[in-house]
């Protein structure tokens, strides 16, 4: 049992309070995981600076500063470090290839917990109120998160199990339920060059997911493939900087709720994570059904 949410503003006058709304979602989430959490936030100028690549890194081994000449001297030009809670943010004038090979050559042993333009992943082991408080995220800004918080099942409770996964150029996945042939889908992508961070069944749908986008295969499409490749009960979500979507296996066990106003659309997995957000009380709410992709772009 693990928790879901995220919001996609529509309204640009919401976007200052992405952090504030962002936060009581996912605390109100904690009672379904306390073992680890993780938020992907899109478009916090701090943490991902307008026309920059940022890379989210964990288990470094060193500090902001250090790290940050060490990235600047592997990518040859200049690069800053932000400290987020155990996360450092890494963000240059540099397209994610040579922004990532700069941060592994600087920091080989670290977990890459995501990366791309607009796009920072928080994430840790603890209690989701302690980790948000530490992250500060209630002063987030930006159009869209995503958050978890996670029961460990699969893996061990530690960053690199922790959701969301991040694994494709802006993308990122949040899961809840279990893919019961992930060991045979894993080894059918390593086959095809996919390399994976950790043994947690979420990663192997997370980077399916990136590799059939990375196929040129669009959101929809990508998770209908999903649908037809892995086996198990789940509910899922899937973004990044310009969509957001949700899926349910075909049992659809796992609980999920979708609402939607004009101002945003918003998931989780129960509905009391949407209850504060402002005016639920005229938004259309649903449960989605077993195997519907639903879909918004920005």
């Amino acid at each position: 049992m693990c928790g879901i949410v995220g919001l996609h503003l529509r309204n640009p006058e919401l976007q200052p309070r992405l952090g504030e709304l962002l936060t009581t979602m996912l605390c109100e989430m904690q009672d379904r995981g306390a073992d680890s959490a993780g938020v992907a936030v899109y478009g916090d100028p701090r943490m991902s600076p307008p026309g920059r690549t940022t890379v989210s890194l964990l288990e470094t081994g060193t500090d902001a500063a250090t790290l940050g000449d060490a990235v600047a001297a592997a990518l040859g030009g200049p690069a800053d470090v932000l400290a987020v809670g155990e996360t450092l943010l890494v963000s240059a004038e540099a397209d994610e290839d040579a922004l990532l090979t700069a941060c592994r050559a600087a920091a080989p042993d670290a977990l890459v917990a995501g990366f791309g333009a607009d796009l920072a992943v928080l994430k840790g082991v603890g209690h989701p109120r302690a980790l948000a408080d530490g992250w500060d995220l209630a002063k987030a800004q930006g159009w869209q998160g995503v958050g978890h918080t996670r029961m460990a099942t699969e893996s061990a409770v530690d960053a690199s199990g922790a959701h969301p996964y991040a694994v494709g150029p802006g993308q990122c996945m949040v899961h809840n339920g279990s893919f019961s042939n992930h060991a045979t889908v894993r080894r059918e992508l390593v086959r095809n060059g996919v390399r994976f961070d950790s043994q947690n069944d979420t990663e192997v749908g997370a980077r399916f997911v990136a590799h059939q986008l990375a196929e040129g295969r669009d959101v929809e499409t990508a998770l209908k493939e999903l649908c037809t490749t892995l086996d198990g009960f789940y509910t899922l979500l899937v973004s990044n900087r310009d969509s957001f979507a949700v899926l349910r296996d075909a049992i659809a066990c796992k609980p999920a709720v979708i609402a939607e106003t004009d101002d945003w659309v918003a998931m989780a997995s129960e509905y009391r994570a949407l209850a504060d957000l402002p005016g639920v009380e005229n938004a259309r709410i649903w449960e989605p059904e077993p195997e519907v992709v639903y879909a918004w772009t920005r």
